[in-house]
């Protein structure tokens, strides 16, 4: 297990948001870092009151927005309108071409979120969103979004499973990889030992090997675990 340490992340401040970067984004570039399978992009933003980003464009990507506190106002060419608060997940498919903004949809506190990217297994779809609630403390992992959305989980143009685990301090859960598959930890929340390492809030970890993962939360943690193809 390869641990990506929070404090390692590269760091983007503008105008009412600050930033940090798992993977190459933007303004940083760390050619050790480029993503990790199909997994292209972890940013957690917090961004101010009325504050975020004004219309631009994606296209043939996969994009999903976890919102940890706050409440994000989402609005595309679809026609889609929406605001997504804390404990809703989002996943926006750009397909062939949408373009979107999102804003703090609150005039009085910040709204901290995670959002990832995740290159597509085709190009070229119909652009499209969704979103869910997340399950409360689940003792257990829970699937949030999924290529077949099955489970009640949100559907994805990628061979993907993304879990959440939501955990009290002491719970002891386990997650079993399977060959040929890889994963990837993000600490939303917490802190929490998997197998013989000690994960924060922020920090991150790639398995690229088919073990075993044993989890115990030394505090009340929150965290999302991709279970993903390699290519």
């Amino acid at each position: 297990m390869y641990v990506r340490r929070s404090q390692e992340r590269g760091i983007a401040r503008f105008d009412g948001l600050n930033s940090c970067h798992t993977f190459s984004f933007g303004h940083y570039f760390d050619s050790k870092h480029m993503g990790f399978g199909p997994l292209r992009v972890i940013n957690e933003d917090k961004v101010k009151p009325g504050k975020g980003f004004p219309t631009h464009g994606h296209s043939d990507m996969e994009i999903i927005s976890y919102i940890i506190e706050g409440s994000l106002e989402h609005k595309d060419t679809t026609g889609g309108v929406s605001i997504i608060t804390a404990g809703e997940i989002q996943r926006i498919t750009a397909g062939r071409g949408i373009r979107h903004s999102e804003y703090n949809a609150s005039t009085t506190e910040p709204v901290h979120f995670l959002q990832m990217w995740i290159l597509p297994s085709h190009k070229g779809t119909e652009p499209g969103y969704e979103q869910k609630e997340i399950p409360n403390y689940t003792e257990n992992f829970q699937l949030l979004v999924s290529e077949l959305g099955t489970e009640g989980s949100l559907s994805i143009g990628q061979d993907i499973k993304l879990f959440v685990g939501k955990f009290h301090p002491g719970n002891i859960s386990h997650f079993e990889m399977k060959e040929g598959r890889i994963a990837w930890l993000q600490i939303v929340k917490g802190t929490i030992e998997v197998n013989d390492e000690t994960l924060h809030a922020g920090d991150g970890a790639s398995i690229e090997v088919a073990i075993d993962l044993k989890f115990k939360a030394t505090s009340d943690t929150e965290l999302l675990l991709f279970d993903m193809c390699t290519a």
